[in-house]
């Protein structure tokens, strides 16, 4: 028994609307990992110069020399 060309056309369009909703999400999906890895990337750096920062602090500590006052005094 063939298919009537209606059903046909009405499975097609149901795929169609699917497919369209699918590539939504896809782009969706694809603009919030981009956003997500911009913000990894600027929390690396962030903690690279805290990194860098209490590893100045602790070779100060361990030298006994007194931390130089700040800019302003």
């Amino acid at each position: 028994m063939m298919p009537e060309a209606g059903d046909l056309s009405s499975r097609i369009e149901a795929l169609e609307i699917r497919a369209i909703h699918q590539e939504r999400t896809i782009e969706e999906l694809n603009t919030l990992v981009t956003e997500q890895w911009r913000e990894i990337d600027r929390l690396k750096r962030r903690l690279t110069m805290i990194d860098d920062e209490l590893a100045a602090v602790e070779n100060l500590a361990r030298s006994g020399t007194k931390e130089p006052p700040p800019p302003h005094y």
